[in-house]
């Protein structure tokens, strides 16, 4: 958890942003929050009533504070996919909770903002097509299944085969990578299929979920990107969008080490990265 107010420190003390560009989000009603998640799994959640396996498969310990921050998030990336439609390019400091499903949480993540945010701009007539590019090194899989019926919203996963989920879901589009893969690999692959999605789906808004856990030195990711490879990713994502007119909605994803400075370094690649291309673009 304290890496989240750290990526903001950090951003900060380095000068990638500014205190007028940070925006603070609110809350998001419950109603928003059921556009995906059943009634019953966010009032038990929320009330902290929620069985003792649901809270294991969650893996976060409960807390009045917590269902704020994971409700906060939420809006937060609710809040950027406006910035972005707006400006053409926002970022959240936190977001990508990506394996929560219509009614019950896994792998660190309680409720799906990625899909609340997607569902409530379609809602609300925003936007009609959504493109989300998950390259978190864990498939997004709530993000498949809820969307899996939707053709408003293509979902593009590229992870690492052998990692969690055990059980995946089934996106538009998976690119499962092979244990190990590094900078160069991946940037060609990656570069083999986003330019080509962008063309077809034609998409109003991308949502980008820049997990860091690709990360040769992350505990679960099993990928071994370096530092370079992930700044050399984001530029490649957010030029490739840009340079199209299509709005870029970022957000930090996963990301599991035990110095937590260089973790937090890493997170912030988006967000230099976004600073770069958005001058450039300006």
């Amino acid at each position: 958890m304290p890496k989240f107010r750290m990526l903001y420190e950090m951003l900060l003390t380095d000068g990638v942003a500014v205190p007028s560009q940070f925006h603070r989000p609110e809350c998001p009603s419950q109603e928003w929050i059921e556009l995906v998640h059943t009634s019953g799994y966010v009032k038990a959640y929320c009330e902290g009533t929620l069985d003792s396996k649901a809270q294991r498969r969650i893996g976060l310990p409960w807390s009045p504070a917590l269902v704020n921050r994971t409700c906060v998030a939420v809006g937060g990336t609710i809040l950027t996919a406006k910035l972005a439609l707006e400006c053409g390019l926002a970022c959240n400091t936190a977001g990508g909770t990506h394996h929560a499903f219509p009614d019950y949480g896994s792998g660190f993540c309680i409720f799906n903002d990625l899909a609340i945010a997607s569902r409530l701009l379609l809602c609300q007539g925003l936007v009609q097509k959504i493109l989300i590019v998950d390259l978190d090194v864990h498939q997004g899989d709530g993000t498949a299944h809820i969307f899996q019926d939707d053709p408003h919203v293509f979902t593009f996963s590229m992870h690492c085969e052998s990692n969690f989920p055990g059980t995946k879901q089934k996106s538009d589009l998976d690119v499962a990578l092979p244990e190990g893969m590094e900078d160069e690999e991946y940037l060609q692959t990656l570069a083999a299929y986003l330019p080509d999605l962008l063309s077809e789906v034609q998409p109003d808004l991308v949502f980008y979920d820049a997990g860091v856990d690709p990360h040769v030195g992350d505990r679960l990711g099993k990928l071994a990107l370096t530092d370079t490879g992930l700044f050399r990713r984001e530029m490649q994502v957010l030029s490739t969008c840009l340079s199209q007119g299509i709005p870029v909605a970022c957000v930090i994803g996963g990301g599991y080490a035990d110095d937590l400075k260089s973790l937090v370094y890493r997170h912030s690649l988006i967000h230099r990265a976004a600073s770069d291309v958005y001058c450039l673009l300006k």
